[in-house]
């Protein structure tokens, strides 16, 4: 395991988190949910103020962020999985929605979403991103959804574009 403390400005005491972890490749997940866990306690955020939920796949993760950023109860989440290529176009559809569904409900919301969705040609490609000893991406995409959290809502324009 690496990485014991983030950033020092990056100190989220009171902060509640979801991590929401799609479960094809359990114990690729598993890596991944681990990562975000320790990236979020390196922010000083309790354990009691992370929360899991678990999905078949990460076709599933932006409802489910949706469905979690409406109870109003996360300042922000973290959602994971891996998406491996396959012989049929299969991949594409699953990995572009996920992103753009996540990216979507994240701009909609002004919730910010730590994206730790892997898209690898293999299995050993995956496995080298999630693995905590070597790519860690769960921890990686906890810190991005944490720093956003240091940006004051007010400072984050109502509109998208280039007019306001």
């Amino acid at each position: 395991m690496k990485r014991e403390r983030a950033n020092d400005e990056l100190d989220l005491a009171g902060k509640r988190f979801a991590i929401v972890s799609a479960r094809f490749y359990e114990d690729l997940a598993d890596w991944l949910e681990d990562g975000a866990r320790r990236g979020l306690g390196a922010c000083n955020v309790a354990e009691s103020d992370i929360e899991g939920f678990r999905v078949p796949g990460c076709f599933e993760l932006p409802l489910a962020a949706s469905r979690l950023i409406a109870i109003d109860r996360f300042d922000a989440i973290v959602a994971v999985g891996v998406v491996i290529r396959g012989d049929t176009p299969h991949f594409e559809y699953v990995a572009g929605e996920c992103a753009r569904g996540l990216m979507s409900v994240q701009l909609a919301s002004g919730v910010p979403i730590g994206f730790g969705v892997l898209t690898t040609e293999n299995r050993k490609q995956a496995e080298e991103r999630a693995d905590p000893r070597r790519g860690d991406k769960g921890y990686e995409a906890a810190i991005a959804a944490a720093s956003l959290l240091q940006i004051p809502r007010e400072a984050v324009p109502q509109t998208v574009g280039f007019r306001r």
